[in-house]
């Protein structure tokens, strides 16, 4: 007999039947998303909420059934409570008129013990000091008692009244006083004012005629500086032509050049009566010039010469730098492409270790079939 044909047995084929199922509904419970997320039985939960809203509007229903009877208590107490007042004020009012009609104060045997207007009516302790019911025992007057108080005041405030009256007088009369001074010392002012413009006056007149004086001795000044003047432009007039005349007769005007000749040796001349140089004399400061001249072009020569040394030599120095900066430029070139070499070659090694990885080392790639073997049970 072959395995196929053997009895089925209907236990074993229930219950692998319902792991099955199980496994369906949990598969569907754990990759359904949302249940995944929320991590809990959602229908359980529904369940237990759809309760509690049951439960809560049984409770809601509870609670208004009990408080339509809690304000329906209310209100009989209320409607009991106001009874009872009304019956405590209609008995209190009852009791308040019978008291009034037929229990009044007046009638008491006692009410002249507690009357409030027992003082009132009595007579006062004393009505003066020779009252005969202020005896020695009745303490009734004391040594120090004044019962003319109210005349003493009404003294008192006679003679205030006499002070402030007296006082007022005062002050009128020295306002009036004051006014008089005030007048007084107006009047003073006034004089005083008067007295300064007379002074005022005879000082004006005593300046216009100082004035008048000093006006006629600058006149008399000016006239008198005017004579001398003219007698000295005379005196001057004359002096220049004595002056101009001896000029013109003396030795200054002359061509001898023997009288600028001085005392003191022949190298030395009177200056105020020097006619000029010699033709000797302007040949040697010609000579002179001439050597000057030559000398100086020979100092002009010699700084021509050291100038064309320094730009020789600065051009020198200038051709050596630009020699120098040819041969840094030519060690940089070669610095650079010895470094683009090694990079080359850096590159290359990179390039072959990456082919080595990819075609090598990670030669298997993963496919789709790989990742569809996940998730494949909820176990």
């Amino acid at each position: 007999m072959y395995k196929l044909d053997l009895p089925v047995d209907l236990d074993e084929a229930a219950v692998l039947q319902r792991r099955r199922n199980a496994e369906q509904q949990r598969q569907s419970r754990v990759f359904d998303a949302r249940v995944r997320t929320i991590g809990v039985d959602k229908a359980a939960l529904d369940a237990q909420v759809h309760d509690k809203k049951i439960q809560k509007e049984i409770e809601t229903e509870h609670q208004e059934a009990f408080d339509t009877l809690m304000v329906q208590n209310d209100q009989i107490l209320c409607l009991l409570d106001q009874r009872q007042k009304d019956d405590i004020h209609n008995l209190n009012r009852a009791i308040e008129e019978f008291r009034l009609q037929f229990q009044k104060k007046e009638d008491r045997r006692e009410y002249d013990l507690y009357d409030p207007l027992t003082l009132k009516k009595d007579l006062p302790p004393r009505l003066s000091d020779d009252d005969p019911r202020c005896t020695v025992s009745g303490v009734q007057r004391l040594m120090g008692e004044d019962l003319m108080e109210r005349n003493r005041k009404r003294e008192q405030q006679e003679q205030l009244r006499e002070w402030s009256l007296q006082q007022q007088q005062e002050w009128a009369k020295a306002l009036e006083d004051k006014k008089f001074t005030e007048s007084l010392y107006d009047k003073m002012r006034i004089e005083l004012d008067k007295k300064a413009l007379e002074l005022q006056k005879m000082e004006e007149q005593a300046r216009r005629e100082i004035n008048i004086f000093t006006k006629e001795f600058n006149r008399a000044q000016a006239e008198e500086s005017l004579q001398r003047k003219k007698l000295e432009k005379q005196l001057q007039e004359e002096d220049n032509s004595v002056e101009i005349t001896n000029n013109m007769e003396g030795d200054l005007l002359s061509e001898d050049p023997a009288q600028a000749t001085s005392a003191f040796g022949p190298h030395r001349v009177v200056t105020d009566r020097w006619k000029g140089m010699t033709p000797e004399q302007l040949k040697e400061v010609i000579d002179v010039q001439q050597r000057q001249i030559q000398e100086k072009m020979r100092l002009e020569e010699e700084e021509r010469q050291r100038q064309a040394e320094w730009d020789r030599k600065r051009v020198q120095e200038a051709r050596a730098m630009v020699l120098m900066e040819r041969q840094q430029k030519r060690q940089e070139r070669e610095l650079r492409k010895a470094q683009d070499h090694i990079n080359m070659e850096l590159a290359q090694a990179h390039k072959a270790q990456k082919n080595y990885l990819n075609q090598e080392v990670f030669s298997n790639t993963p496919t789709d079939q790989y990742f569809e073997q996940f998730n494949t049970t909820s176990r």
